[in-house]
């Protein structure tokens, strides 16, 4: 199980971390991904970590502004997200994809995916 936490409003240029928790396995067995889904678009991969964690992966549109990154000890990816824009605004979703423990694998496609939060609303608004 997933849960996403830390969804907000900020305004532009604005900062905000987001989280995702896992349940009833360890991350180290998984790739991770953040996807968004703005309102009226497809959703669209926005970074993923590999279950080696060594491995990241961003879209080129939050390339530079947002860090993925895993916390082993408490079963968590974050996302951290600088410069947000209105066009970051929208609903993030984490999932996760079954892996080779140590596996450098890092799938964007969502059809990879097993496992998925119920989002969490950002909305970077002025």
């Amino acid at each position: 199980q997933l849960v996403e936490s830390g969804g907000d409003s900020v305004q532009p240029g604005g900062s905000l971390r987001v989280g995702c928790a896992a349940s009833g396995s360890s991350l180290v067995y998984y790739a991770v991904a953040w996807f968004r889904q703005a309102p009226g678009k497809e959703r669209e991969a926005v970074s993923c970590i590999s279950s080696s964690g060594d491995r990241t992966l961003y879209a080129d549109s939050v390339q530079g502004r947002f860090t993925i990154s895993r916390d082993l000890t408490k079963n968590t990816v974050h996302l951290e997200m600088n410069s947000l824009g209105p066009e970051d605004t929208g609903v993030y979703y984490c999932a996760a994809a079954w892996s080779n423990r140590g596996s450098p694998w890092t799938p964007i496609s969502e059809t990879e995916f097993q496992t998925w939060g119920q989002g969490t609303q950002v909305t970077v608004s002025s």
